[in-house]
């Protein structure tokens, strides 16, 4: 599923993206989280897959649950 979301430096600045396209992960999940459906994004957005919209959660999910540890230098 994660295969769906792409990162080009040349895109969105570099931004999680759906498939290469000019919509980003943050895009479709604030869509959803401000209360939109999926099928309205779909609307919305008709070159998103339905597939697209449960990638961008998961990849979401992915990245709440990473653990940033700060650097020290020696």
């Amino acid at each position: 599923m994660l295969d769906r979301i792409t990162h080009d430096s040349q895109v969105m600045g570099g931004k999680p993206c759906i498939r290469g396209l000019r919509i980003t992960v943050g895009t479709v999940v604030g869509l959803l989280a401000s209360g939109h459906s999926p099928e309205k994004i779909l609307q919305e957005y008709p070159l998103l897959e339905p597939e697209d919209i449960p990638a961008a959660l998961a990849y979401a999910a992915w990245r709440a649950e990473e653990v940033e540890l700060p650097l020290h230098s020696s």
